[in-house]
């Protein structure tokens, strides 16, 4: 029997959505063994000069614990 643990990680990229998503669980996987997978929970821009300036997106990355 495994234990899976979820955690909340917000990451932001100034090129895209994917590359947001990549830098997210890039980190995650340097501090966190084992994960499993993850689940986009929300993705959001900020604006500056009426451009879109950054891609933020929040994740549910689930690991299991040893």
């Amino acid at each position: 029997m495994s234990v899976a643990r979820v955690t909340e990680i917000t990451s932001e990229s100034g090129k895209d959505f994917e590359t947001a998503i990549d830098n997210a669980i890039e980190k995650a996987n340097k501090t966190l063994d084992q994960i499993e997978g993850a689940w986009v929970q929300d993705m959001k821009v900020t604006v500056k000069d009426g451009k879109v300036d950054k891609y933020r997106v929040n994740l549910k990355v689930t690991f299991v614990l040893k």
